[in-house]
């Protein structure tokens, strides 16, 4: 039987497996809250917010406020320029019909948020917490629905009435996730004092960091509003790539490999790989192997941005903005994020395998590993080790929850392995 300012399982849709309800518990995480599809609440609940779910419950897409014209429009229409062709065209229709006032009229769905009488939504409700952390009342929140993905984090959108964007709040809530949003955290709390710095490129600032109903959560500043994305062909900007490497500063002097904290890191990590995965024993000989290979080789070491890709990057009058740092990193080899663009165009974009992505770094470092200052042993200690890194962080996240990425385990550990006797 359900507590007092408690609802039910059944009436809940917190209790769905699809994407809503993922959505739905990370959002409206505390159990006195109550969802009700639909106007209505339960017996002794205070409304304190409506959302329509387009295009319906069973096919969720987004989370969108109602009661405030402008803000819903700016959930739909912000930042349309950064999305796909078809989403955009999504979009832009429903944030047409949603800045004349009739997508609240239209046959949406009611997703109804209630509370019991008398409990402060800020204490509950997370939208309204960010209200008062932010300082903008009222503030309105929407929300994109995806299916649920361990990997993946809901994210709100805060907008002011006027439809202003105020910042979004990226949920980390399991443990592969709370520990990306924190490394995001304490990434954007280094940057300041290089961001948007000669080459460096512009990053959002972190206007919070919050622990709320056993969630790690991000707030962060919204994005220009007229920032484009980069073109999934676009060059590989290497004085960017440079200046997120240095910080902003000189080159340092370059170190070989044996003796670097880089390979004492990847070798603990693959030692604990191996204590819980069997597949970690050949992560911790193909680490042998790379020192073998390329213990001598002498490289720059500095940070990374850890996801570069034309998808994580925007241009703001003529500079480069970059976001989603949650896997940044310090004291790697100079040309990380060289190869790991090179990666995932070739793996995300244009859907080949591993192996092919393997050899696709090989090309973009041939290409232009030169004027990052790599030598050819240089380069190859570069793309040997980034397989093996990128091998290891798909274990970090399978470990904590997220499930294995079947596009790189076991492949991975089979064209690292194979990438020197083919």
């Amino acid at each position: 039987m359900a507590g007092p300012g408690r609802v039910t399982a059944a009436q809940d849709v917190r209790a769905r497996t699809d994407g809503l309800g993922w959505v739905s518990r990370a959002v409206f995480g505390d159990p006195r809250i109550g969802l009700t599809v639909g106007d209505g609440a339960p017996p002794g609940h205070t409304v304190v917010a409506r959302y329509t779910v387009v295009p319906s419950v069973e096919r969720a897409r987004f989370l969108l406020p109602r009661g405030a014209v402008r803000a819903t429009a700016a959930a739909l229409l912000a930042y349309n320029a950064l999305r796909p062709p078809k989403v955009r065209a999504v979009r832009a229709g429903l944030g047409a019909l949603a800045r004349v006032g009739v997508l609240d009229a239209a046959r949406f769905p009611t997703l109804t948020v209630s509370l019991p009488e008398g409990v402060d939504p800020a204490g509950a409700l997370l939208a309204a917490h960010l209200a008062d952390v932010l300082d903008v009342r009222p503030a309105y929140a929407a929300c994109g629905v995806r299916p649920p993905d361990p990997n993946h984090k809901p994210t709100l959108q805060v907008f002011a009435a006027d439809g202003r964007p105020l910042g979004y709040a990226k949920i980390g809530w399991n443990d592969a996730t709370r520990a990306l949003v924190a490394a995001e955290c304490a990434a954007l709390r280094a940057l300041p004092a290089v961001s948007g710095v000669g080459e460096h490129p512009a990053a959002p600032g972190l206007l919070a960091e919050l622990t709320w109903a056993g969630q790690v959560i991000a707030v962060v500043d919204p994005l220009p509003l007229s920032v484009r994305g980069v073109p999934a062909d676009d060059p590989p900007r290497l004085g960017a790539l440079l200046a997120v490497a240095r910080r902003g500063g000189p080159p340092t002097e370059p170190r070989p490999l044996a003796g670097s904290t880089f390979l004492a890191r990847l070798g603990a990590e693959a030692a604990r790989a191996a204590e819980a995965e069997p597949a970690g024993e050949r992560a911790v000989a193909a680490v042998a192997a790379l020192a073998g290979r390329h213990g001598g080789t002498r490289v720059e070491f500095g940070h990374w941005h850890g996801d570069w890709v034309p998808w994580n990057l925007g241009v703001h009058d003529g500079r480069l903005v970059a976001w989603d740092w949650e896997h940044s990193g310090a004291d790697v080899p100079v040309g990380f994020d060289l190869a790991h663009d090179a990666f995932q165009r070739a793996l995300v974009l244009d859907g080949r395998s591993a192996a092919e992505a393997a050899r696709a770094v090989d090309a973009h470092l041939a290409r232009h590993g030169e004027r990052l200052g790599l030598s050819a042993a240089g380069r190859a200690l570069v793309a040997d080790a980034y397989l093996i890194e990128m091998w290891l962080r798909t274990w970090r996240l399978a470990s904590a929850g997220a499930g294995w990425n079947a596009a790189l385990h076991p492949a991975l550990l089979d064209t690292v392995e194979r990438r020197h006797y083919d």
